[in-house]
């Protein structure tokens, strides 16, 4: 998912199209699919994915500093106020790339996916659609993105309910934000992994081997 490295491009305009046969097509199609399934569901998005996560939840954790402190009346000291703020103020700066992070994999997503069903609907062939499955990632995908939202929702629930009123809110306001990142981005990889999963086996059958292809090739794949 480096920015170095761009997406492969759509398919060309239907004018521009003059791949000289069947097989050329085929072979540019599976060339450009495989690249960006990679990208959806490869190993350098899923890091990315965890990374988001993990930068989010420390920021949201240094943030927490102060909201626990603030919950046991640590305002009433302003030396352990002061440090709690100072370290809430390093924790946004924190979480802020973990945001940036979420929000450009979501976009590169889109973008990716879209490519991806331009490419698919050029044709149809078994090999490759059977391949865009990708059946373990898909599913490693999904049990992870799974996991983040039953702790995310299971946090949800829990950390209230489980709140001592004694010892202020401060704790629960902490734990609904953690929440709320496992929830969030549990849904995202969740959907993706699910929507990614469904296009593969919507891919119709193969077309018949005669049929010509009236397209041309793309500039890059």
């Amino acid at each position: 998912m480096s920015p170095r490295i761009p997406l492969p491009p759509p398919p060309p305009p239907a004018e521009l199209r003059s791949w000289p046969d069947r097989e050329a097509l085929l072979a540019d199609r599976a060339l450009a699919m495989g690249e960006l399934t990679r990208r959806l569901l490869g190993g350098a998005r899923f890091a990315l994915f965890a990374g988001a996560v993990l930068v989010l939840q420390l920021g949201w954790g240094m943030v927490g500093v102060l909201l626990v402190d603030l919950g046991h009346g640590a305002i009433l000291d302003p030396i352990t106020f002061l440090i709690g703020l100072v370290i809430a103020v390093l924790g946004l700066g924190v979480m802020a790339p973990g945001v940036w992070l979420a929000v450009r994999g979501v976009r590169r997503d889109r973008v990716a996916r879209a490519r991806l069903l331009g490419w698919a609907a050029l044709d149809r062939h078994g090999p490759t659609d059977a391949r865009l499955r990708a059946p373990v990632a898909s599913a490693c995908w999904m049990a992870v993105s799974a996991v983040l939202c039953g702790l995310g929702l299971w946090l949800g629930f829990a950390v209230p309910a489980g709140a001592d009123p004694a010892n202020g809110y401060g704790l629960v306001a902490y734990g609904m934000g953690v929440a709320l990142i496992l929830w969030i981005n549990g849904l995202t990889g969740l959907f993706k992994a699910v929507g990614h999963y469904r296009t593969a086996v919507r891919l119709g059958p193969v077309r018949p081997a005669g049929r010509s292809a009236s397209s041309g090739p793309p500039r890059h794949v």
